[in-house]
């Protein structure tokens, strides 16, 4: 990519899993918190390389109804974006140099995906159980954040 001089991208398809580890899909989850990782360090690397061309990107879609979703369902559900939904709001958000580019879907609003992101790094400062989002002595407290739009009381 660097012997063509031109600019170039590389895209690797994170998830909002990789990053709120909902319960239920651990090896998903994994894989996707990994592509994190592995881009966040490439894109690190990528702007320390002087002239350097290439951009590196992290889209993080919702629910998309790909072709690994139709392994458990051939109907799509009101909720999730279709791929080229994904990438119609990627593309503009590339261009202006966006790495995190936070996909909304037809489920949830981005607000209430950002406070779940907080929530879930919140909860190593805070010493929180794993996935206290689920936890029965926690459900409360989320709900209570996310009503507060995420403003803590106290």
């Amino acid at each position: 990519m660097r012997a063509q001089g031109k600019d170039c991208a590389i895209v690797n398809t994170g998830s909002k899993q990789g990053i709120t580890y909902p319960p239920g899909d651990t090896a998903y989850n994994v894989s996707k918190a990994g592509i994190k990782v592995v881009t966040e360090a490439l894109a690190h690397e990528l702007r320390n390389v002087e002239g350097n061309r290439i951009s590196a990107h992290l889209p993080i879609p919702g629910f998309t109804f790909t072709g690994f979703t139709r392994v458990h369902t051939t109907v799509k559900s009101d909720g999730a974006w279709l791929p080229e939904q994904v990438i119609d709001f990627m593309l503009p958000r590339m261009a202006l140099g966006d790495f995190h580019i936070h996909c909304p879907d037809n489920s949830v609003t981005r607000a209430i995906d950002e406070l779940r992101i907080q929530w879930a790094d919140g909860g190593i400062v805070e010493n929180r159980p794993a996935l206290s989002r689920w936890h029965p002595d926690y459900k409360g407290a989320f709900a209570d954040y996310l009503a507060a739009g995420g403003k803590r009381s106290g």
